[in-house]
């Protein structure tokens, strides 16, 4: 991981009415979160993760200009695919507290995000909104216990390549990285120990770092492998 990743806002932009965009026609850095909430995180590993996630959205909170420019979604999946949160700007985003349950679906969920980004980069384009290249980021043990899940797998890196969105993939206590690289242009990360709040200190301060940036521009992130980061690979 190098540190710099380009971001750059689509060219085609149309112009159309909405009441939400109209309120607040800033530029949107859209980032879908996929979260395992399978049965292999529970526990610990599921209370961590609740409480990162209150931990990212008061980190962003702190930051106005990305307030209104960040949009989350997030998406589970233990046992069946959820989309918990929409599309939605920070001040919106209440996260839940999850439990772990089920089996893995992890090509589902993915398939899902793809499709939920589509979607978004549509209604963007239609009511004349720029949008930075959105993120998927994926914390997942990468046990897939659905089908097809290779095929999304591809399906997903041939969008990467095609500058569709960026997307990180973080394994946790014991991951299969094997398995996240087949979703994945850049290496995947390990989370250590259970320190999911520094992984989500870590996303919130790009998630800033990107809103204050220009479209097209890059953006220097910092190195989550470092000595003292919350990962390795």
């Amino acid at each position: 991981m190098t540190g710099q990743v380009p971001f750059s806002s689509d060219d085609s932009i149309t112009f159309g009415q909405g009441v939400e965009f109209a309120e607040n026609p800033e530029p949107r850095v859209p980032c879908c979160l996929v979260l395992d909430t399978s049965g292999s995180m529970k526990g610990q590993p599921i209370r961590e993760l609740n409480a990162g996630l209150l931990e990212f959205q008061r980190e962003l909170l702190t930051d106005s200009l990305a307030a209104k420019r960040v949009e989350l979604m997030v998406i589970t999946f233990g046992g069946v695919v959820s989309v918990v949160n929409e599309f939605q700007s920070v001040e919106k985003f209440h996260p839940p507290a999850f439990s772990a349950a089920g089996q893995t679906p992890l090509g589902e969920a993915v398939q899902m995000a793809m499709n939920q980004i589509q979607v978004r980069k549509q209604i963007y384009k239609a009511n004349g909104i720029a949008y930075y290249r959105p993120w998927i980021f994926l914390i997942s043990d990468g046990a897939p216990t659905d089908h097809h899940w290779q095929d999304v797998a591809l399906e997903a890196k041939n969008a990467q390549i095609n500058k569709a969105f960026l997307m990180f993939c973080v394994g946790v206590h014991g991951g299969n990285s094997d398995t996240l690289r087949l979703f994945t242009t850049r290496d995947p990360l390990r989370l250590c120990e259970l320190r999911f709040r520094d992984l989500f200190r870590w996303l919130s301060s790009s998630m800033k770092a990107v809103s204050r940036s220009i479209p097209g521009e890059k953006v220097n992130l910092v190195n989550p492998v470092a000595p003292d980061g919350w990962a390795t690979i």
